[in-house]
C-alpha cells in the first residue's frame, strides 16, 4: 500500500504557477511537470503532459509494464509539440515530466528534464533520477567544479523537455518499495532552492506526509521561493 499527497505553490516571485501534478492512487500513478514558455504556455504544456500520461495509463489495462510510461511520454511529447505548432501563442512551450507508476511490487519511474525523484529510507536521501540539464550532461563532463556550475550562465538550461524535440530521450528507473520508505517527487522550485540536508531533515521529522509536504513548500519559500514549487510525497506502508 502507498499513501500519497501532493501540493503546489506559485512561490514568492511568480504570480502564475506553471507546475502541474497528479496524485491518482486508483491508477497507482503520480506525476510532476514543470512547464516553460511565454504567457500561459508553460501552464498549458505541463497540464497537457500530465493529462496525457493519465489518459494513456487509464486506457492500458493492468498489469502495466514499464514500457507504458515510455508510450505515455511519447504521446505527451507529440501532443505538446502539435499544440505549440498550431497556436502561435504557445510557440516554444515545453515541460519537464516525471512519473511514478506502482505495479504492486515495484515503482516504475520515467523522467524527462530536471524534475526529480528521491527515495528516503533509514535516514538516507538518495536521488533516483538524473537531470537532463547542461550542468549535468555537459558541464560536469567538462570537469567544471560544483562552485563554478552553481553560477554558470547555462545552469538553468535543459537538454531535453517534453514538446521541444521529436528525438525524445526518456530516462527510466525502478524503485523497490520497502516499508517506511518515502518517495519524493518535486520540481526544481524545491530541489534547486533547498539544500539536500534540509530536505532530508524535513522528511525525517515527525508528522504526516501532508504536513511534510507543506513544510517542504514553506522551506522553499523561506529560501526566497524564486520559482513555482511542487512536491508529491509517497509513503510505503
Amino acid at each position: 500500500m502507498i499513501e500519497s499527497y501532493g501540493v503546489s505553490d506559485p512561490g514568492c516571485v511568480r504570480s502564475n504557477n506553471e507546475d502541474c501534478y497528479l496524485v491518482a492512487p486508483s491508477l497507482g500513478l503520480y506525476v510532476v511537470a514543470d512547464g516553460m514558455g511565454g504567457a500561459q504556455a508553460g501552464e498549458h504544456a505541463s497540464r497537457m503532459a500530465v493529462e496525457t500520461v493519465r489518459h494513456v495509463i487509464e486506457v492500458t489495462p493492468p498489469p502495466r509494464a514499464p514500457a507504458v510510461l515510455q508510450s505515455a511520454f511519447a504521446e505527451a511529447n507529440q501532443r505538446v509539440a502539435m499544440a505549440a505548432e498550431n497556436d502561435p501563442e504557445l510557440d516554444g512551450m515545453g515541460t519537464t515530466l516525471v512519473a511514478a507508476l506502482d505495479n504492486g511490487s515495484e515503482l516504475f519511474v520515467a523522467s524527462v528534464g530536471d524534475s526529480r525523484v528521491y527515495t528516503f529510507a533509514n535516514g538516507a536521501l538518495l536521488p533516483v533520477t538524473e537531470d537532463q540539464t547542461w550542468v549535468n550532461e555537459v558541464g560536469r563532463r567538462l570537469g567544471l567544479d560544483e562552485a563554478a556550475l552553481k553560477t554558470h550562465p547555462m545552469r538553468h538550461v535543459l537538454t531535453m523537455a517534453i514538446g521541444v524535440s521529436d528525438q525524445l530521450r526518456v530516462h527510466s528507473y525502478r524503485i523497490e518499495p520497502k516499508p517506511g520508505m518515502l518517495v519524493l517527487m518535486c520540481s526544481d522550485g524545491l530541489h534547486g532552492v533547498v539544500p539536500e540536508p534540509d530536505l532530508s531533515a524535513t522528511l525525517a521529522a515527525h508528522g504526516t506526509i501532508k504536513e511534510k509536504c507543506q513544510r517542504l513548500i514553506a522551506l522553499a519559500k523561506d529560501h526566497g521561493g524564486p520559482d513555482n514549487i511542487t512536491a508529491v510525497l509517497l509513503k510505503v506502508s
